[in-house]
């Protein structure tokens, strides 16, 4: 069956990696059509690019049910990464399309890129860096990370590898998930709470929640005013969990301390005036994107497409 089936790489990430592109090749599919101009594709651009395909390999590109209509030879898609919050997954059912996934397969980059920040903030490491570079000496080797309150919202996969990272660092950590893991928070010395004291207490507060509509702008004016002028924020989950219009405000009042974001509502961000903040961490999309997880995250997809050839 493999021989018959054409495959359509959208993501850059894999489109760019040899070692994946050799390894998909190896299981002889009729054809693959990589994404050569390493872009992000607009919904037109997309919906071309896969029209030919019966298996899509994606990863942050928007599977709606308009995409979905425009594709009637596509069979399953295969994702690049973890979170499915941009495929429509009721119309992927109506149009008898198979959602092939592995959870967890990058958590591990995604929890260092969130532990960095949290240093590079907490220690000044970031901002004081920068002044230099302007010629600025200043002294200012902020606070230490160990001992400090917490605050974990989405205990899944990441966060909880996380907390495994933070273990030397003596932490009190706060934790808040909509699945019930009192076991797990026992064993891990865990302090199970609302949102709203996370927001209240912790000085570094780090979101692991896919977005949907509970999670819509959780880090809004509201949430922000509750928080220390000393709390720190990361975002390396989705961008619309975060305002960005509201973060900013924060930043510019010093509602809070600082903040370090890595996933956007609009990739690649347009606000420039936000990007420009000292204290903002701004990084590309790059939480899952260690070397390491790259190969995992595409090997897995591939995996995923053969085991679901098998079934077939």
């Amino acid at each position: 069956m493999i021989n018959n089936l054409i495959v359509g790489v959208t993501t850059v990430a894999f489109s760019k990696n040899e070692q994946l592109i050799s390894h998909l090749n190896n299981f002889g599919f009729k054809q693959i059509l990589i994404n050569t101009p390493l872009k992000r594709f607009s919904k037109t651009e997309l919906i071309n690019f896969l029209s030919k395909c019966d298996i899509a390999i994606v990863g942050l590109d928007i599977i709606d049910e308009s995409v979905l209509s425009s594709l009637p030879k596509l069979k399953a898609i295969s994702k690049y990464g973890v979170g499915l919050d941009n495929i429509d997954l009721e119309a992927c059912n109506k149009y008898k399309v198979q959602v092939l996934h592995t959870q967890g397969i990058n958590k591990r980059s995604v929890s260092e890129l969130v532990l960095g920040s949290m240093l590079s903030l907490i220690r000044n490491i970031y901002v004081s860096s920068n002044l230099l570079k302007n010629n600025i000496w200043q002294k200012d080797g902020g606070t230490q990370l160990s001992n400090k309150t917490i605050g974990i919202i989405g205990v899944g996969n990441v966060g909880k590898d996380l907390i495994q990272l933070l273990k030397p660092f003596n932490c009190k950590i706060l934790v808040n998930d909509i699945i019930n893991q009192n076991e797990y928070y026992q064993n891990n010395n865990l302090i199970e709470t609302s949102k709203e004291k996370i927001f209240k207490e912790a000085d570094v507060i780090t979101i692991h929640t896919p977005l949907d509509t509970t999670t819509k702008y959780l880090i809004n004016i509201k949430s922000l005013k509750m928080m220390k002028p000393t709390t720190l924020i990361i975002n390396t989950a989705r961008g619309g969990i975060v305002n960005q219009d509201d973060l900013k405000w924060a930043l510019k009042n010093n509602i809070i301390a600082g903040a370090a974001i890595d996933a956007y509502e609009i990739e690649p961000p347009e606000d420039k005036e936000l990007l420009s903040f000292q204290n903002l961490i701004n990084t590309p999309h790059i939480g899952g994107n260690a070397e390491e997880a790259v190969l995992a995250m595409g090997l897995a997809s591939i995996t995923n497409i053969i085991e679901w050839t098998k079934e077939k």
